[in-house]
């Protein structure tokens, strides 16, 4: 059994990464209601454009208490802190599933230990485009609780949302893009003592129509084509929305001190193939602070150079020789005949 979703309007409104059954914060609970198969972890459906689907949502309260809700549909985001999985609140507009799906009753009680049933419809309209278009039908508690504490606080609402995968037909596109790569390096003062430490944060994209999987390489190499770092990294959403961006981050411990390093990220994802580079000198301050100076000094030296020999050419350099004019002959008045 997987760990269920909470998700916290005011704070965060995110699921973990992670898949879940159904969508739990352990007072109640979101789901499908089971088909006659099987019972369905979310909502998968899809449709034609103009086409209308009709489902039944299940909301129950395990507290000793009677919980009241409101009931609403909502779109799917990505978070752009770490990727994951969110939905917009009640006061965000709503293009896709938000804007589809309308419950029967928006507002509901649910008395204590019991499951209530509500219907929905989804009318996907003319004009929608082909692909995924993500959302969830979320109960939001009337009540404000400070989270964990159990008291009432202003600001703060909880809510529970079962995820909606709607696929509207026609022709699909996987297209991922990777960029903004930047590269801070951190190293110790003295070569050797310490560790040197990369941040590598890049941004990475969908900007294709379908829900994207991301596999995410990270490799370095350094002078002469030294293998430093061949990495397939973790820290990356499992679920990146069609039309959606998130801002990573990935620290490389143990990067080198005194070297030159040309780094590539690819991303890829069945159909797509995208990478991103970037390079950096790994200079320690103290060697570089020492070069620095070396280079100071020289520069000041070769001035001075410069200038001595242009005062000692200046002093024995020659004074110009003038030359005498030469004068013209005289001529001798002519005779007269």
């Amino acid at each position: 059994m997987r760990k269920p979703y909470v998700l916290l309007l005011g704070l965060l409104l995110a699921w973990p990464a992670t898949p879940a059954r159904a969508a739990d914060n352990g007072s109640w609970s979101v789901y499908p209601v089971a088909s006659k198969i099987a019972a369905r972890p979310y909502f998968y459906l899809s449709a034609d454009p103009g086409q209308t689907l009709t489902d039944k949502v299940a909301v129950q309260n395990k507290t000793g208490k009677p919980l009241t809700f409101r009931l609403y549909a909502a779109d799917a985001y990505n978070t752009a802190r770490d990727g994951g999985f969110a939905v917009r609140t009640l006061q965000e507009p709503m293009r896709g599933v938000g804007a589809w799906a309308k419950p029967a009753k928006s507002r509901i009680s649910v008395p204590a230990h019991t499951t209530v049933t509500v219907p929905f419809t989804l009318h996907v309209p003319d004009g929608a485009g082909p692909g995924d278009h993500p959302g969830a039908i979320v109960a939001l508690d009337m009540r404000r609780v400070a989270p964990g504490s159990g008291r009432l606080a202003l600001g703060v609402r909880q809510a529970v949302g079962a995820r909606v995968y709607l696929r509207v037909s026609g022709p699909t596109l996987p297209a991922l893009s990777v960029g903004q790569l930047h590269i801070s390096h951190h190293q110790p003062l003295i070569p050797g003592l310490g560790t040197g430490t990369a941040t590598v944060t890049y941004t990475l994209r969908n900007t294709g129509n379908v829900t994207l999987d991301p596999k995410v390489e990270l490799k370095a190499r350094g002078l002469f084509g030294r293998t430093l770092l061949d990495r397939e990294l973790s820290r990356v959403p499992s679920e990146l929305l069609p039309g959606q961006r998130v801002r990573l981050t990935e620290t490389w411990r143990g990067s080198p001190q005194l070297d030159r390093a040309d780094v590539t990220l690819t991303a890829s994802a069945p159909g797509t193939r995208q990478s991103a580079s970037a390079s950096f000198v790994a200079l320690p301050w103290l060697v570089a602070a020492l070069v620095f100076v070396a280079g100071v000094a020289s520069g000041v030296l070769l001035v001075r150079a410069r200038r001595g020999r242009v005062r000692r050419s200046a002093r024995v350099r020659p004074s110009p020789r003038v030359r005498p004019t030469p004068s013209r002959p005289r001529s001798s008045p002519s005779a007269r005949p």
